[in-house]
Formats: C-alpha cells, structure tokens, sequence
C-alpha cells in the first residue's frame, strides 16, 4: 500500500536570515524512505505543490515532516517540525487525512521560536497505484504538481454491485448488525494488515486486504439513487461485470503489484481467459466460491455487494462465515475484506483481509492475502490463458511472545485451506499443458522480423540534420564566391600557392570553416563503421545443454545525450562470459530492434543475464552507458520472462524512466537426467556420494528461498554464522546459490547469494572464538550480495561483505563441497588451475546426509523435570551466572572441557551467551561434542526467569539430523521464605527425517534427566554447605 502525502503551502513561517525572510524547504522521512521538496527563496508563506509516494509496510511507524531553511555557507537553519502516525492516517475515514492545516512544533523547549507557523498537507492511501513496488526503491514523484484536494470525507460515495444471488445475503446481514456491530468496529481499527487468521487453523479460503477498517456490512454505508442521479452505475441491479468494466476505466496505467513476502500458495497456468477468471472467483453469481466454502466445512456464508468507495476509485465487499471449529480452536466467526488493487480488463488484482478477533490473539495480528490474475501465454490452440498468483504475509499490530506460533499456525491453516482451492479449481478449469507453452516460444519468435531499411534511407534521416545543412549552405557560399572573385596580390608571406588570410575576419572565417568540415567527416565516419557493426541478430546456438535464447523488442524513453535530442543506441548482452550484441539505432529515443540472440548451450542453467545499453559514438570513442539492468533467473519465474519489459538503472535512465522489451527464454536440450549428471560430476569434485534430493525435499527447499522450480538441492549442513555473536542454522548448496537460514527463538534470518558474487573463499585455524572449529570465510565481489548484507560478519571500504561459517559438523566434508561448487560455477579456467585441489580425508566416505531435509519449524515442547527447590532464586540462577558453581555442576553432570561467554544484551531484558563443552565417557560413549545458544529473558510478571536453549550435538551419529530446545523456568515461590520452583521442557527440532526418530528421542530424554537430577542436586547441596 502506499501513503500519498501532498506538501501544499505554509504560512508564517519565522524569519530565519537578517533579510527578514527565508527559504524554505520540506523534508518528509518515513523509516528509510527519504524527500525533500524545492527549495522557495525569499518568503514566510511559501507554496510548494508536489506530492511524494511512501510504501507503508509497518503501521506503528511515523511520517516525520520537517520544514528548514536553506543557508549556503552554513548548516540549513531548523524551522519547525511535525510527526503524523501511520495508523491514523489508516483508521480515518476512507483512509485520508484530507487537506488541513498542522502546526509546526520546535526541535525542543529552549528553541526562541515556540510558534513555528503552519504547513497544509493532504495525506492519504492509495489503492489504485501498484500496491507494492516492483523495483522497492519507493521512488516519490517529485515532478508532480500537486492538485488541489477535497477532503475525501464529504465526497465519498458508496455505490452497492451485486448480482441476484446477493439479495438473500444482504438481508441476513443487515438483520444481524444490531448485535455485533460495535464489537466488530472495535477490533477491526488496528492495523495494516489483517487480523487473521486462524492460528493453527484448518480452512481458509480468500484473504485478507490492506484496509483495516470494516469487518461489518453496516459499515458501508449505502446511498441512494437519488443522491447521485447522474452516476449511471448507481442503479441496484447493475452487474458484477459493469463495476469491473467501470473501474477498468479508470485505471491509469498502474504496475501490476508483486507477490507478497510471507510466501505464494498457488502458481499456476489456466485455459481460461483472465476476464473470466477473475469473474469466476469473484463474481456474486458464482457458485465456486459456495463450493470452497462448503468444501472446507464453513457455515453461513455471507457475500455482500460490491461497492464503490473513495469516489469511485476503489471497488469492495464484505464477505463473511462460520469457521469450521479445529482440534484447538471452535468455529468462529470470520469477516473478510476484498479491495480490487487493479484492473484494467487483461490484469487483475484483489486484496482480501481476514478478520477472526473471536481466536486467541486475535486483536494482535492480520493476515493479507493477494490474488494476481494476469495474461498466460497465447496457446497454439488460439484459446486464452491466465496466470493465477496467490500469496500471503501476517502483519502484527503489537508485539507478541507467540509470534512464531501464530505465524506457523497461519501458515499451516492457509497451506491446508489452499490445497481443497486448488483441487476444486483444478476440476473446474483444464490446466495449460507445459507442452503447449513450449510450442508458443517458437510462435512468439517467429512473429518478430526486423524492420529492414536501406543503407540510402538511413544515412538521409542521420545525416538530414542542421550541422550537414549548415556546412553544405557555407561550402556552396564559399564556391561562388571564388568564382565571382579575381585573383589577389601577392602580399606579405604569400608566396605563388599560399593565399593566407589577410585580416581576423577572414581568419576566424577559416576556422568555422575548417571546425565545420571536421564535424561533418566525423559524422560520416560514425555513420560507416555503425553500419559495418550489424549484431549478432540471428547468429544460432552451437551445442547441447542450457539454452538462453533473448528476443530484443523494442526501447523506451532512452536518454538523449546528442545536441539532437536523439541517440543512437544498441545494446549488449553478457552471460557466463559471453556477450551478443545489436545493431545500431539512428537518431532513436524510442527504437524498435525485433532482433533474436542466442547463446551457446551451457552445462549449467544461467543465473543472471547483464543487458546495458549504449550510445554508439564513434568506433575510438568510449560508448555512453545509457543504462543497465540485471536479470536474475535464480529470483525470477522464468515463464514470467516470456514477455517482460525491464526498467534500466543508472542515472540517464532513472531520469528518463528508460525501459527495454524483452523476451527470455531458458530450456534443457538435454533432458531430464541434468541432476544425476551434475551429482556425479560433483561427486568426483567433492570424494563423497551426493544423494539425489526427493521432490517434495527440492520443492520445499525452492520455496523457503523463492527459488525456480529448476533449482535442486545438492548439501545441506548444520554449522554457526558467526556476526556479532554465533547464530545456529543450516547452510544450503544448490548449482546456482548458497543460502543460509535459521530459526531461533521464533527469529528468522534467511538470507542467499550466487556463487557468481564470491570473489574469495579462505578457511582460519580454529580458535577460542569459533568454539575449537575451523572457520570458512566467504568473501563476495565489491556491491555483489547486498540482498544477504544482513548476515555479513564485515564490510571493508570497497565494498565488499565477508560471511564467517563455523562449527560444521562435518568440516572437511562441507569444505570441499563448497570448494568444488564455486571452482564449477564462478571460477574461469586460469583461475581453477591455480587452485590446488584438497586431498580427500578418506576414501571410504560415507553418505552422512541421506535424510530428507525438513523446514525447520517452532518445537512441540513437554515437560521432563520438575522440582521445589528451598533455596532463593539468585542461589539458582548462578548456575547460569558462568561462575564457580556452573562449572562444578556442569563437570559433575558430564561436561568436560566447560566454556561459555559473558551474557551480552540483544534488546531491552533479553540476554544471548554461547556455551561449549565434551560429554564425559559415562554419558556419551562416543564422546561427543556440544554447541549451544542460550538466551536469558524475565518472566512476564518478573516473578523470575526464562532461559531457552538450541543444542547442536557433534561427533555423535544422526548428530547432523536434529536440533535439541530445552527451556528452564525458574520462578520464585512467595510462599516460601526462601525457595523457587524449577520446571526445565524439552523438544527435539527434527532437520532431517530417518526412521530412528523415535528411539533417538527415548535415549536422550533419559540421559536428560539423569544429568538435570545430578546438577540441580549440586546446587542445593553447596547452598546447604554454606
């Protein structure tokens, strides 16, 4: 969504410099999105007229507005200053603040000036304009002028759209208002995004929209016909289709919004027209949404009309249910919101929100759900195909302790809910055979045919210009003078055969002359090697493997860097180290090429594709960049690329918002055996057998990270990302990237880069630091990786971000794996040859990751030791203080070896320490080693405190398949002059499957609580000895 703010004018505004004026400017701030408005010169009641855009992803941040005033050789002065919430702006009516007046406060009590004057803003939401931003730059619109708005609140007309079907259920609902409307109204004006939704809930169908307001019908009001005679849409029995018709109308261009972060729940291909696809979800008249509902066990459902709200500009309705009831949670009654975001006729985009405050937690968080309709590719058939995206994320009103749970529990009821949507619309609608789409690269290809022009045509409209008039004017001027004119004396230096000029005038004649001439062979000389560059237009692809094939349609709006106006562009494309390049454009700001590149087949699918456009000027000149962009495959749906127009960057080009038009296409000619010969080839690489990764292992893995459905999963392992302190997760290897995730604490830091982008790889001795383990450092390319930079250790001044990975439960096996997946894919030949290759550490190498990989989730925890102990908290909670007693406990329960780190605060009342240690011979036969993180936070009524833990066992066997989650929870007993209760859970984090699971888990729950017996009973016996 996005916050429109219109900085309008100010007045009295205090006098800031000795002439008794000043010159004001605004700066808007909202997080780190940064404006500034012009600069006014002179004057108290300044008038600015522009409108700047924010992308709003948090409701608890605020709009800082401050007003300074410009100084040359100083610091600006500071006006005055005001803070807007967000939320405000979204609970108003019709989401708009209206145009008003606001005061300006000072920066602090001491300022001389407590009346800082006025400012006249106009705030409000947009949900016509792309509701997320595909480029995530939130680029304001600085240029704009400013209209002058009337406030939304007295102009808003509701305008009801409902088919037959809805008479029944708009009348229920207006039977039911009287009874819940003011508990609905309550809890729906918190948030962004929606309330949703059914913790660890079954059934879920549509979802949820940005708009917070509204969960009851009575809260749209209605408007009768005769208060807007004259809108032609007023009358009741207008169709579904009219008002989508109506708001196509009026669309204005907008992108078409971008898949929302929490994850996609279906992405598909359709034989069916995008019109009636979107009429078939969401149309009164249509029964697939009754079938939905039913299918998932909902009861009463009620659809309410669509309307118009905003003046038009927005078309909604209310829609609610009876929640069939869980295992955990009875039926509940559901409201959702549904706000068409675009439409204009081939695209089409809904936002639903879920409303469910009747469910634990409910008031604290919102769901939002997006359907993105959009036109498939044309079949051979000659029928329409749609593309159908649906995604969802959870937004938080306030902060919460059961985060993680929510978030989990959503995502479960959404995967499950969405599972009988797709099966149900799987029966009603045929799917696009992958066949057919193949088939449509050829057609779409061979529809392109580039436009050929005569040499003679083109060198008339490059050469037609004033600098050739000009010159052509002054050369015919110059021969009929010579020929009207005799012959001259002879006089100074002149000798027979040497005519100098005998005045300035006829010197500075010469020198136009001689400057004119040199531009004009200049020009003809770029003209004849331009026409000798033809391009790689047409030029096949050799061999069998990976084939990228580009299709160069057309350019838009590209920067003009000639006194002409034009330029005279072409471009460049590079992959793996192979470029193809176009011809040249003459005198084009908009050109259009209609050229096909391909490039030779690669063993490996390609990860980016560099495009950069230039200005040809001249074959010794350096070529003008007027743009570049990068196509990433491994972030990109490539069936999304078939037809795609993308923004250049760069200076030229944001100025102009240049953009190219492209077609991409990506296929195997070698079939379907690439993932068993890549395996083998890195077997022999690495000295160890690679498993072949099952579907649903590859699947879920292309899911966590967003990646193609082509990507496959080579190695995962455990190991620590070491930042400020150690982080436990898994690192990811797969042909194209290296990812990293974790989930402690209900935290989750996820993050991944190419293997392209590394410049270096080193490995450190062990040291006290890593925990005894050896460390492999990752250093990526100057400006490469700046997605993952949240999981960078250092930054040096170039640029460049260097990961640290520690504690590998197999070291060597993970360090050669990485090694021989870089040297494939990023290194050249000179580069593999100058590194020497690891010896391996043994022949006989078992296959240690034969497990399926499992998404690591929050873990089911229970209870395995309780006691009352008769001595004070502080006496308990030195056995986490890493003093004295800590130590004698921990060596008494089987530890050898003890170390730990000092507590280090993570935010206000949380504390995070790392702790290491080597079982004794009499609990763990083999020996084994232990990685821990331990964090330390209060109880919520401070009556004692909570330490959770996340153990890694190394050197012991399944060690690598499973995460150990203990939580102690020491409370002070106040009925006891001195004691504390101690209650220590226990769950195991499964990260692998294998059918030792559950004898794995007797074992150590056993062992576990042997040793907490040995150690609480070595605190309450030093106390005693006291």
């Amino acid at each position: 969504m996005k916050l429109i703010v219109g900085v309008m004018e100010a007045r009295n505004i205090p006098a800031m410099d000795i002439n008794g004026f000043s010159d004001p400017y605004v700066k808007l701030q909202l997080g780190k999105q940064r404006y500034k408005t012009k600069v006014v010169k002179k004057t108290l009641n300044p008038s600015w007229g522009e409108e700047f855009s924010f992308k709003v992803e948090d409701l608890n941040e605020e709009l800082l507005i401050s007003v300074l005033d410009e100084d040359k050789y100083f610091n600006d002065d500071f006006v005055g200053h005001l803070k807007i919430s967000i939320s405000q702006v979204f609970d108003a009516h019709n989401k708009s603040l209206g145009t008003a007046w606001y005061a300006l406060h000072p920066r602090n009590k001491k300022m001389k000036n407590k009346d800082c004057g006025e400012i006249l803003l106009n705030i409000y939401f947009s949900l016509n304009n792309s509701f997320l931003d595909l480029n995530c730059n939130g680029v304001g619109d600085h240029a704009s002028t400013l209209k002058k708005h009337e406030d939304m609140a007295t102009n808003d007309l509701s305008r009801p759209f409902s088919g037959s079907s809805n008479s029944s259920s708009a009348s229920i609902q207006d039977d039911n208002v009287s009874s819940n409307s003011k508990e609905e109204k309550s809890s729906a004006q918190k948030s962004l995004a929606g309330r949703i939704t059914q913790m660890f809930n079954r059934n879920f169908d549509t979802a949820p929209t940005t708009s917070a307001r509204g969960t009851d019908l009575t809260e749209i009001p209605e408007i009768s016909s005769a208060d807007v005679v004259d809108n032609k849409f007023d009358d009741q029995s207008s169709s579904f289709e009219e008002a989508v018709e109506a708001l196509c109308s009026r669309d204005q261009g907008s992108e078409v919004p971008s898949n929302l972060p929490g994850g996609v729940l279906l992405d598909q291909l359709y034989v069916i027209a995008p019109k009636e696809l979107n009429s078939l979800l969401f149309s009164p008249d249509s029964a697939f949404p009754r079938s939905v509902s039913e299918l998932q066990g909902s009861t009463d459902p009620q659809f309410g009309p669509w309307k118009f709200e905003n003046g038009g500009e927005s078309l909604k309705r209310i829609y609610s249910y009876i929640r069939a009831p869980t295992k955990l949670i009875k039926a509940v009654k559901a409201t959702e919101e549904h706000t068409y975001i675009k439409a204009d006729g081939k695209t089409f985009a809904v936002l639903a929100v879920v409303s469910t405050p009747d469910v634990i937690y409910g008031g604290t968080f919102k769901t939002e759900v997006l359907y993105c309709i959009t036109p498939g590719p044309e079949l051979p058939s000659g029928e329409q195909s749609s593309h159908l995206v649906i995604s969802w994320r959870t937004n938080f009103l306030q902060s919460t302790m059961m985060k993680s749970m929510i978030e989990n529990g959503t995502r479960q009821g959404l995967k499950e809910s969405f599972e009988h949507f797709t099966t149900l619309l799987e029966q009603t609608i045929k799917l696009v055979d992958p066949k057919d789409i193949g088939l449509n690269k050829e057609q779409l290809l061979g529809s392109l045919q580039a436009e050929p022009q005569s040499d003679w045509k083109l060198a008339v409209q490059y050469l037609a210009n004033f600098t050739m008039a000009s010159t052509v004017l002054m050369s015919l001027y110059v021969i009929v003078h010579i020929c009207l004119s005799g012959p001259s004396t002879i006089q100074g230096l002149e000798f027979i055969g040497l005519d100098l000029p005998d005045s300035i005038g006829e010197l500075i004649v010469c020198a136009v002359l001689v400057l004119q001439g040199e531009r004009v062979l200049q020009l003809i000389s770029r003209f004849m090697h331009a026409r000798v560059q033809k391009g790689n237009h047409g030029v096949k692809a050799q061999g069998d493997g990976w084939l990228l094939t580009v299709a160069l349609i057309e350019g838009s709006n590209l920067a003009a860097v000639d006194s002409s106006g034009f330029c005279d562009p072409y471009v460049v494309f590079t992959c793996n180290g192979k470029t193809r390049t176009s011809s040249i454009k003459y005198q084009k700001s908009s050109p259009q090429w209609n050229e096909i590149f391909e490039f030779d087949a690669m063993k490996e699918p390609p990860s980016v594709l560099d495009v950069e456009v230039f200005d040809f000027d001249g074959p010794f000149d350096e070529p003008t960049s007027l743009g570049r962009v990068e196509v990433n495959f491994v972030r990109s749906n490539i069936s999304d690329l078939a037809d795609v127009w993308v923004p250049l960057q760069g200076k030229l080009a944001q100025a102009c918002q240049s953009k190219l038009h492209l077609r991409i296409f990506v296929e195997n000619t070698r079939g379907g055996n690439v993932v068993t010969e890549y395996l083998k080839k890195m077997e022999k690489e690495v000295g160890k057998k690679i498993n072949v990764r099952s579907p649903q292992t590859n699947s879920t893995f292309q899911k966590l990270f967003g990646l193609p459905p082509e990507e496959f999963l080579i190695n995962d392992f455990t190991c620590h990302l070491k930042r400020r302190m150690p982080l436990q997760g898994r690192l990811f290897l797969s042909p194209r990237i290296i990812g990293f995730h974790a989930n402690l604490f209900g935290h989750r830091t996820k993050f991944f880069f190419l293997w392209e982008d590394i410049e270096d790889i080193q490995v450190f001795p062990p040291t006290l630091a890593s925990m005894g383990s050896p460390v492999i450092v990752v250093t990526l390319r100057p400006g490469r990786g700046l997605d993952a930079r949240h999981g960078a250790k250092t930054q040096d001044e170039e640029g460049r971000l260097k990961f640290h990975y520690q504690s590998f439960v197999s070291f060597n096996v993970a360090h050669r794996t990485i090694m021989a997946l870089w040297k494939a894919r990023a290194l050249s030949p000179e580069q593999k040859v100058q590194i020497v290759e690891e010896e391996s550490e043994s022949k006989g190498l078992q296959s240690e990751e034969s497990g399926s990989f499992l998404v690591l989730e929050d873990v089911s925890m229970s209870e395995v030791y309780s006691c009352v102990l008769p001595i004070p908290i502080g006496s308990v909670m030195a056995l986490f203080s890493g003093g004295e007693l800590e130590y004698k406990a921990m060596k008494r329960g089987g530890g050898l070896n003890y170390s730990c780190t000092p507590w280090e605060s993570e935010k206000p009342d949380v504390y995070e320490r790392q702790v290491h240690y080597r079982f004794d011979k009499r609990v763990s036969g083999y020996r084994g080693e232990v990685t821990s993180t331990q964090q330390k936070s209060p109880l919520p009524d401070k009556n004692g405190w909570l330490i959770e833990e996340v153990m890694t066992l190394h050197g012991v066997p399944l060690g690598d398949y499973f995460n150990l989650h203990l939580r102690y929870q020491i409370e002070d007993l106040h009925s006891r002059a001195k004691g504390c209760q101690v209650r220590v859970f226990f769950g195991i984090a499964w990260l692998k499957s294998t059918k030792h699971e559950k004898r794995v888990a007797n074992n150590i729950i056993s062992n576990l609580e042997d040793r907490l017996k040995v150690i609480f009973g070595v605190v309450e016996k030093e106390y005693t000895a006291r």
